[in-house]
């Protein structure tokens, strides 16, 4: 696959809740580059939360965790850039230990 049309795109946001959520799946035919993670904590207490980059058709869990039980502060936002590539039908979930963190999730898309 050669990666000659790249568009970079906000993969996704949302509030991060108790249970596991998809954040983000990868089109099919498409391979996605996560560059950038923005997590905000909005409420008035300390929360935890976590981050899987899950292969397709595979279920969260701690061997594909890239953030697990992580801490947040009360209106602390945490920004973590680095390079990780997702295969189409990846997908990016997310939970948390109670409600009040939003996440945003940036990147770009190859076909």
């Amino acid at each position: 696959m050669a990666y000659n049309d790249i568009t970079p795109v906000k993969l996704g946001q949302a509030a991060i809740t108790a249970s596991v959520t998809t954040l983000y799946t990868v089109p099919a035919s498409t391979r996605a580059f996560v560059k950038n993670l923005d997590i905000v904590n909005t409420s008035a207490g300390a929360l935890t939360y976590r981050i899987y980059f899950v292969p397709s058709a595979g279920s969260a869990g701690t061997g594909n965790a890239i953030f697990y039980d992580f801490p947040i502060d009360s209106k602390e936002n945490i920004q973590w850039t680095g390079t990780q590539i997702l295969d189409a039908g990846d997908t990016i979930q997310i939970e948390a230990s109670g409600t009040g963190i939003t996440i945003t999730a940036s990147g770009a898309e190859a076909v």
